[in-house]
């Protein structure tokens, strides 16, 4: 996380609990020393997004959020092909048997 990321979450918090951000809060609240110079700045270049209150990882691109979604769907396909699967071998188990039980039962071979 870059200070300048930290400055604008702090800053987003103390918005969303109804505090006006001002330097002297924000560099309370920093997890290591900044620049008075770079707090002041980003200051003023901040608006308010109530939903920026956490830093996302950095390996993370903001247009990665689709890529997760499509990742998230194709587990969730894949699991409930194998939740289907898993119940549908039984089935066939019992169904090959009945068959070759009927076959016995009529006295036809299978051939």
């Amino acid at each position: 996380m870059t200070i300048r990321e930290e400055i604008l979450t702090i800053a987003n918090q103390l918005a969303n609990q109804g505090k006006s951000p001002s330097v002297a809060l924000i560099k309370t609240k920093l997890s290591s020393p900044a620049p008075l110079p770079v707090i002041i700045s980003t200051l003023k270049s901040w608006q308010h997004d109530p939903d920026y209150t956490s830093v996302k990882k950095s390996g993370k691109k903001p247009a990665g959020q689709p890529e997760d979604k499509a990742a998230l769907d194709r587990r969730i396909q894949q699991a409930v092909e194998q939740a289907v699967q898993q119940q549908l071998t039984p089935l066939r188990r019992e169904l090959a048997e009945m068959k070759a039980l009927l076959l016995t039962l009529t006295g036809k071979n299978e051939q």
